[in-house]
């Protein structure tokens, strides 16, 4: 049985409910179903027909490792398909240690009015929201004061705004606002209901029930030492965070520099994991190096950035920040970029898409690639909603048409990561075919174009590209729908008894009998629900497709272009 907690903005009314229907789905699962089942297709993503779906994962709330993590689905504003963003943070153990599967926010709040959820064991309201016109950081420092040890799911003031990269934060461990949900437009969707907050006290609830508790402990104790033994997720992320993978790309000519127009960035190591480690140590003060999002992580990505003075800027940036006012910007300032997380973090706005924003602002000669000042500024313009600003927090697609330029890297709307496609061309193929449009998060095909881990493809060549993007595609819905950290992927596709100790441990808390095959079976089914949702959306195959400079421009330094054919794309998610 699934609990649900649906929350009706317009009557302001709060009711728990038992479902049947949803029951043996969580996280990405969950979410995406219920946007699926329960959103028209048709409908506007900004209307109040839309959803706004929060769940845990399968694992929520448990003693696994890294298995905090939460989904957020609705209908994208930016893509216009279905979307389920991701985050870390404290806010999905604590709801599955409340016994909640999913919250579901329905409708819209009267215009004018902002509301926050107060939400605790068993109980659950709608408060007005005085916290409206703030960002982030001050929302969450003004509702510490009334709600000390809860987490708080929040929007700045681009969600308020609705802009179309809106984000939406979320607290970790440190009470900060610096997890999000970035993807999409969510924080849009957010502050279309009128939700300005969301707080959850998890008082003295322990976790959810286990039905065969020793089996899990020893299960979670095994999955631990896999992980602890990993090269990648016991060493590299804590030392270097997910920035120790942007010399990988250099090297690899995959990393895309000044607007796509070359995969190598001649100072890369200038804003490098090894040089964001570096100045961490070196700086000293409050900076921090292997630092947890959230409850009980052991990979440990994500630090604490000091400035000059020894004093905390943020969390580190993570590696598509890096690059997306780094490399992307020709920006090799690392101060500059973790100024510009950290005002992304407080006006809640999606790094990747502003980034790519920025980008093309350069191309089109608003800015000089490298202006790290006046780039910078434009995103504390957000705050006070400036035309120029707005369009850049609405991401890369509009600001392309706007500026009337050929390479503006988006599929179905949305800003391409860090890697081009034409260099790594088994991510390109997942950029191109997952329903969630070019995502960081959709399947981690680099594993195996370039760390040859669970299979090894030539980055370069078409050859098996259609099957390694398959199989991580389904492997990340899989992860995503456990509440899994994306990371322990790197494990998994390494270490099979990592998959099968997953498995013990779901079977121990749930009192089911899967097998591996099972969670296979689940991957493709999230896969199945998100496609069909965005075929009904109107989104047809010619969708599915890399904007036509991947295929028409050659990049250096290996002079390749994105050449995989359309019929191959097309095949990807047909089983």
């Amino acid at each position: 049985m699934t609990r649900i907690l649906r929350v009706d903005m317009k009557r302001g009314l709060c009711s728990f409910n038992d479902n049947q229907e949803y029951a043996g789905l969580g996280g990405r699962a969950l979410t995406s179903t219920i946007v699926a089942k329960e959103v028209n297709p048709a409908s506007a993503p900004l209307g109040p027909g839309n959803r706004l779906v929060f769940a845990p994962g399968l694992l929520g709330g448990t003693n696994c490792v890294n298995s905090g993590r939460i989904s957020v689905g609705c209908k994208s504003p930016m893509t216009l398909g279905i979307k389920e963003a991701n985050s870390g943070g404290q806010a999905g153990g604590y709801l599955a240690r409340l016994g909640l599967d999913a919250l579901v926010i329905e409708d819209q709040a009267p215009t004018g009015q902002w509301l926050m959820l107060e939400l605790k064991s068993g109980q659950a309201r709608l408060l007005p929201a005085p916290e409206a016109g703030l960002n982030n950081y001050d929302t969450v420092a003004r509702l510490e004061k009334i709600y000390p040890g809860c987490a708080f799911i929040t929007i700045g003031r681009a969600g308020e705004y609705r802009l179309t990269a809106a984000s939406i934060a979320f607290t970790g461990r440190d009470g900060r606002p610096s997890r999000q949900a970035a993807r999409g437009g969510v924080g849009a969707v957010m502050g279309s209901k009128g939700l300005k907050a969301i707080i959850i006290d998890p008082g003295e609830t322990q976790g959810p029930p286990l039905t065969d508790p020793e089996t899990f402990r020893a299960s979670a104790h095994r999955f631990t030492e896999i992980l602890r033994a990993h090269p990648v997720c016991g060493h590299s992320l804590a030392t270097y965070g997910s920035a120790g993978l942007l010399g990988l790309l250099n090297e690899s000519g995959a990393l895309p520099t000044r607007n796509f127009s070359s995969g190598r960035f001649e100072k890369f190591e200038s804003v490098s994991g090894e040089e964001l480690n570096r100045l961490t140590i070196t700086r000293g003060g409050q900076g921090r190096v292997a630092r947890g999002c959230m409850s009980g992580c052991i990979m440990n990505c994500s630090g604490l950035f000091p400035d000059r003075n020894g004093q905390v800027v943020g969390k580190w940036p993570d590696f598509e920040t890096l690059w997306a006012f780094g490399p992307n910007t020709g920006i090799n300032d690392l101060d500059a970029i973790a100024r510009y997380d950290r005002l992304c973090d407080d006006v809640g706005v999606d790094t990747i898409d502003v980034g790519g924003a920025i980008a093309l602002l350069m191309e089109a000669g608003i800015l000089k690639f490298g202006q790290a000042k006046q780039a910078l500024q434009l995103v504390k313009d957000i705050n006070r909603g400036t035309p120029l600003s707005r369009i850049i927090g609405s991401g890369a697609a509009l600001t392309g048409r706007i500026y009337g330029l050929n390479r503006v890297a988006v599929v179905k709307g949305q800003a391409l990561p860090a890697f081009d496609p034409r260099s790594v061309k088994g991510q390109g193929v997942t950029f191109a075919t997952n329903p969630q449009g070019a995502d960081h998060t959709a399947g981690l095909s680099y594993t195996g174009n370039l760390l040859s881990l669970g299979s090894e493809v030539d980055p370069l060549s078409r050859e098996g590209q259609v099957e390694l993007s398959r199989r991580t595609q389904i492997s990340a819905a899989t992860v995503d729908s456990l509440g899994l950290c994306l990371f322990v992927s790197f494990a998994i596709f390494e270490t099979p008894d990592a998959l099968k100790a997953i498995v013990e441990m779901l079977n121990a808390r749930h009192g089911t009998t899967l097998t591996e095959a099972n969670l296979n079976s689940l991957g493709r089914k999230v896969l199945e629900t998100e496609l069909d949702f965005n075929r009904r959306a109107g989104l047809t195959e010619a969708s599915d497709r890399l904007p036509d400079f991947f295929i028409e421009e050659k990049v250096g330094p290996h002079q390749s272009t994105f050449d995989i054919k359309n019929s191959k794309l097309d095949s990807v998610l047909k089983w």
